[in-house]
């Protein structure tokens, strides 16, 4: 049974954007909301995964949590999930830090 997903990217090849378009709308720039099977879900997110390159992902579908719903990510993010006692949580991860600019000699 087709079930609702938000796919949102940042930063990722167009070829990704256009593979995403086939099964979803692109509701706003890296924004993809669709309702497709669990197994196009799997598939949709395993491209995404293989493909995302220097950029990153996140894809919330609905899921038999407390919640509702479960989040999974891909690239290189700040935010990241975190399963807390059963509810899962958003960690922020500290900033990366900026090469130290050196001195000319």
């Amino acid at each position: 049974m087709p079930s609702m997903l938000v796919i949102a990217t940042t930063a990722v090849p167009d070829h990704l954007r256009g593979a995403l378009s086939r099964w979803t709308s692109e509701v706003v720039p890296g924004i993809f909301v669709g309702s497709v099977s669990a197994r196009v879900r799997d598939q949709l997110w395993q491209a995404v995964t293989e493909t995302v390159g220097n950029g990153a992902a996140v894809l919330v579908h609905p899921a038999p949590t407390e919640q509702g719903y479960a989040i999974r990510t891909a690239g290189t993010r700040r935010r990241v999930p975190a399963d807390f006692d059963g509810l899962t949580l958003i960690r922020m991860t500290a900033p990366p830090k900026a090469k130290e600019m050196q001195s000319p000699s």
